[in-house]
């Protein structure tokens, strides 16, 4: 047999992760769709740190000290999002986020099409390319997006997202973007399930959850998206991938997100239609107590 793999499930016929009974117990005791996630990740932890051997379970050190090194928290990461920013002082605001505390900056490129909306295209973002070293996470709501995606790259993208919905061969744009040397996200909107990502998802350095309807800034965060987060996040396992979070992120929503799994925030007003610095303090403050 060959080795378990960390994000693989384990069934068994003496442990029920749904019940938490054991065949010789009498009492068992139901579990929420919430703890049954939790416990679903605990048991793939423990036994990721295992190999068959000619039929018998070994425990293997290399893979448990890989593993439980992957599994732990990621750090927090506050993406500010320019599509709120003032463009009229662009590079300002980029200036006013990283003097901030900001550790990444987010840049929405929408196209009216895929979404109802029009931001802005590469050369925008080129203009402020060296401004500043910090990571330029660029999400991709374009369709089609292949033909764009070199543009991006030469214009100074660090990382790329692109969504799911956005053309029919998901895998073939996950591999544009890693053959330009740049690290590859998935994007979902609210009403795409988790299962498109079963054949990308070892190919990603981030999974982004849409907890709003993209295209516009402003919009508050749908709640039910927590348990998307929850998923995924027991998804990734012990992958080496971020989980981000976009939209209606601000100081009320922010904790509730990072608690369900996320390590990554995109604030776009939260932050900058007041003073940006406060704002990412008070953003991160509000997830301290979870990270």
């Amino acid at each position: 047999m060959g080795l378990l793999q960390p994000h693989e499930r384990y069934s068994s016929p003496f442990w029920n992760a749904d019940r938490l009974s054991h065949p010789h117990q009498q009492t068992s005791f139901p579990r929420t769709r919430e703890s049954r996630l939790s416990t679903n990740s605990l048991v793939e932890s423990l036994v990721s740190n295992f190999r068959w051997d000619d039929g018998f379970l070994i425990f293997d050190s290399e893979r448990a000290s890989f593993y439980n090194k992957s599994m732990k928290t990621r750090p927090l990461l506050i993406s500010p999002s320019i599509l709120a920013a003032d463009f009229s002082k662009l590079g300002a605001e980029i200036d006013a986020i990283e003097q901030g505390g900001a550790d990444w900056v987010h840049i929405d490129v929408m196209d009216g099409h895929f979404v109802p909306n029009i931001s802005f295209g590469a050369p925008i973002m080129q203009s402020i390319r060296a401004r500043t070293k910090m990571l330029f996470d660029v999400h991709l709501m374009i369709a089609p997006v292949d033909r764009y995606l070199q543009q991006f790259a030469d214009a100074g993208a660090d990382l790329i997202t692109v969504h799911a919905e956005a053309g029919p061969h998901l895998h073939r744009s996950v591999q544009i973007v890693k053959s330009l040397g740049k690290k590859v996200g998935v994007s979902l909107n609210p009403g795409t399930p988790l299962s498109v990502l079963d054949h990308v998802i070892d190919e990603l350095d981030l999974i982004l959850i849409m907890t709003v309807n993209p295209g516009f800034g402003g919009q508050s965060f749908i709640p039910s998206m927590l348990e998307k987060i929850r998923q995924t996040k027991a998804l990734i396992g012990g992958r080496n991938i971020d989980l981000e979070v976009d939209g209606g992120i601000t100081t009320q929503t922010a904790g509730a997100a990072v608690q369900a799994g996320a390590n990554v925030l995109v604030a776009g007003s939260a932050i900058f239609k007041g003073n940006h610095a406060d704002q990412i303090k008070a953003i991160r403050n509000a997830c301290l107590p979870l990270v």
